[in-house]
């Protein structure tokens, strides 16, 4: 799907592509926790402000968390891009039980497609805050 969603974003010069359903969509890059190699997604950020973004851990509902969770679980220092836009910073971090309960009413209410997903899987699907460095 990433794939497919590149090809788009350069097939049209960048001007289809950079939000999906009034989502705003970041480039995320992480790196390998075992290759150490960077790896990098596009993934949509239902919650986004001052520069922070909320990405899901959805994997369309699988019963595996995706890679770039697991990548940024075990190095949270990360890089984001926004609208072909340099990469910035960020540090990822896990939403806890407390905001997660806050947000995946929010997120779930507003984007269907998520509440599908949590249906589909029986793990809890995590929460991740992407924030600037410093």
């Amino acid at each position: 799907m990433n794939a497919g969603h590149r090809l788009l974003i350069r097939l049209t010069g960048g001007k289809v592509g950079h939000s999906a359903m009034g989502m705003p969509v970041v480039e995320l890059t992480t790196r390998g926790r075992r290759s150490g190699e960077p790896r990098t997604v596009l993934l949509t950020a239902p919650v986004h402000g001052d520069g922070s973004y909320v990405v899901v851990a959805s994997r369309g509902g699988d019963d595996r968390h995706p890679a770039w969770f697991l990548n940024l679980r075990a190095d949270p220092d990360v890089e984001v891009a926004v609208q072909g836009g340099p990469r910035v910073p960020m540090r990822a971090r896990i939403a806890d039980p407390a905001d997660r309960a806050t947000l995946w009413p929010q997120i779930a209410g507003r984007y269907r497609n998520y509440a599908g997903y949590q249906r589909s899987t029986t793990r809890e699907i995590p929460l991740v805050h992407l924030e600037p460095r410093g």
